[in-house]
């Protein structure tokens, strides 16, 4: 363990303990701290999937709840992005198990940030009383599967919260990796060329052997070896479609609109009836915000024809379903498959039409199952053991 990040002041303070061997940074926020009324320090954590700012925070009982107010809103304000992973966790003196006007006013600064309050059990045991003034606060949209249970320490009257993220890697991961291979006019002209080239001659020289399977191993082995060569396979990485028009500033009404239902649901105060008008605002606003987006993208497209039909398709959900299309990335395995069935399908057909029928037609039969594309000049001719013999 390592002291990573810390900010102490004249009495009490806040610290960040931090494992070695965790690439991990400090971030300075000494200039919003203040003795008394507000201590914070602030953590950087970079992993390979995700990275996390952690802030620790003190507010003394006496301090000045409004300028801790200012101070914590600035220095959050310095660092958020909309895809930033943020928790703040401490001692803010402020009892979260009853209803106060601090708590209502610290609770509305942390909702512009989408941070909302996780822990739902008492944190002080003095006597008697038992108060929740120690508290942890995340975006439970980014990190929704977590648990949060108190730690008993034995060393002072405030009960640790240890804080347990599920899954943290899938729930932030805005991208996902998949594999395909790099086909384009290029490589498929080399892969072209180096199939003119190839003069085959370990398939060919093979006359003295007539086995059959053997000559095909061996023509199957250069194409492959040809094609995964010219062909490769590659790892690519792609984010997740973002939609353009949702701003933070909409995403947090759509956050408020949801409170204040909630609110209205279970309360009785007129006050809160107002809920269906600010619905209608905040549909007014996504309505003006999709239209200057769409007018944007239309505007600087070379194709607005194309584009506005695009738009039309993304709102509507119509998506052109391609039919018949080949899977290239696969096309040596169907290769290989088609080769090591085929004597099975015709042998099969021809049983089951009868010994009369003509081998052409079983032939066409079987291949009209497969891509036209690929297979549609070749031609299956009568060949009979004379010709074979010559051959060879």
């Amino acid at each position: 363990m390592k002291v990573l990040n810390f900010a102490l002041l004249t009495v009490g303070g806040v610290c960040i303990f931090a494992q070695n061997g965790l690439e991990c940074s400090k971030i300075d926020v000494k200039k919003y701290c203040k003795d008394q009324d507000i201590e914070i320090c602030l953590l950087n954590l970079n992993t390979t999937f995700f990275r996390l700012h952690i802030m620790v925070a003190y507010r003394a009982p006496t301090g000045d709840f409004n300028l801790f107010l200012n101070r914590l809103d600035d220095s959050i304000k310095s660092i958020y992005k909309t895809n930033l992973n943020f928790i703040m966790c401490g001692d803010i003196n402020i009892d979260y198990l009853s209803e106060n006007d601090r708590k209502k006013q610290l609770d509305s600064m942390l909702q512009t940030y989408n941070l909302t309050a996780i822990v739902y059990f008492p944190t002080r045991l003095k006597g008697r009383s038992s108060t929740m003034i120690d508290n942890i606060f995340l975006d439970t949209l980014k990190i929704s599967t977590y648990t949060v249970l108190p730690f008993l320490n034995g060393l002072s009257d405030h009960d640790a919260q240890m804080l347990t993220i599920k899954d943290l890697n899938s729930q932030v991961q805005d991208y996902y990796i998949y594999t395909a291979r790099d086909i384009n006019e290029y490589s498929i002209n080399e892969f072209r060329t180096n199939l003119n080239y190839e003069t085959w001659g370990c398939v060919f020289g093979l006359k003295n052997n007539p086995d059959v399977d053997t000559l095909f191993n061996s023509f199957l082995n250069n194409y492959l070896r040809i094609f995964h060569n010219h062909l490769p396979q590659r790892k690519f990485i792609k984010r997740h479609n973002h939609t353009p028009w949702m701003t933070l500033g909409i995403r947090t009404s759509c956050k408020h609109k949801r409170l204040l239902y909630l609110y209205t649901r279970s309360s009785n105060d007129t006050s809160l009836k107002k809920h269906k008008q600010y619905c209608k605002i905040l549909a007014n606003v996504i309505k003006e915000a999709k239209k200057y987006t769409y007018n944007n993208q239309i505007n600087k497209s070379t194709n607005k024809i194309k584009t506005t039909w695009n738009i039309i398709k993304k709102e509507t959900n119509r998506h052109k379903r391609l039919k018949n299309v080949t899977n290239y990335n696969n096309s040596p395995q169907a290769f290989n498959n088609y080769f090591l069935k085929v004597s099975e399908n015709i042998i099969k057909n021809i049983e089951s039409n009868g010994k009369n029928h003509e081998t052409k037609n079983v032939s066409n039969c079987y291949i009209s199952n497969q891509p036209h594309r690929v297979l549609s000049n070749i031609n299956f001719k009568n060949t009979s053991a004379k010709e074979i013999e010559k051959n060879y």
